[in-house]
C-alpha cells in the first residue's frame, strides 16, 4: 500500500493537514496516511525526511503558515530550501504547501485560502503518486493552488 506523509506545524493558524487528509480520503481509498506535527516551519525538513526514511512514505506534503514579519519570510525561505534538499536526498516528491499570512486581505480570506490550497495540493499529491499523466495534460496551463488559475499564454 502506498503512503502519503503529512508534515505540519503548531505555529500555523489553521489545520491545513486536516483538509488535505479529508481530500485524499475522498479521492482515493487505497492509501495510508502518516502525519507528523512539529512546532515550527524550520522543523518541517527533518519531519519530512523522517516520514520518508523511517515511515516509508512515497510522497510528503509539508504545511506551513509563515507570519507577516520579515523574519517569518526568512524562516519560510530557509524551510523551503531544506525541503528541496530533502527531495534531492531522498528522490521523493515533497509538496510544499505554505500559506503566508499576508497573502489574504483578512482572516476570513486567509482561512479560505488555507483550506483551498491544502485541498488542491492534496489532489496534486494524488496525481503525482498515482496519475502523473493528469499533470502532463495540464502542462503550461497556468495552474495555481488557492487563488484563481493564471491561465495559459495564447
Amino acid at each position: 500500500m502506498r503512503k502519503i506523509g503529512i508534515a505540519d506545524t503548531t505555529f500555523a493558524r489553521y489545520d491545513m493537514a486536516k483538509e488535505a487528509i479529508d481530500e485524499i480520503r475522498k479521492n482515493i481509498v487505497s492509501v495510508k496516511i502518516e502525519r507528523y506535527t512539529v512546532p515550527g516551519i524550520k522543523d518541517l525538513p527533518v519531519a519530512v525526511k523522517k516520514l520518508i526514511e523511517e515511515r516509508g512514505c512515497d510522497i510528503v506534503m509539508a504545511f506551513g503558515m509563515p507570519g507577516k514579519a520579515q523574519i517569518d519570510k526568512q524562516c519560510a525561505h530557509e524551510a523551503s530550501m531544506g525541503l528541496i534538499q530533502v527531495q534531492l536526498m531522498t528522490n521523493k516528491h515533497v509538496i510544499e504547501v505554505f500559506v503566508h499570512e499576508d497573502e489574504a486581505k483578512d482572516e476570513k480570506e486567509l482561512k479560505w485560502l488555507a483550506k483551498r490550497r491544502a485541498r488542491e495540493h492534496a489532489l496534486n499529491a494524488i496525481n503525482l503518486l498515482f496519475y502523473p499523466e493528469r499533470l502532463t495534460k495540464k502542462a503550461g496551463t497556468g495552474q495555481r493552488e488557492g487563488f484563481e488559475d493564471a491561465g495559459a499564454l495564447i
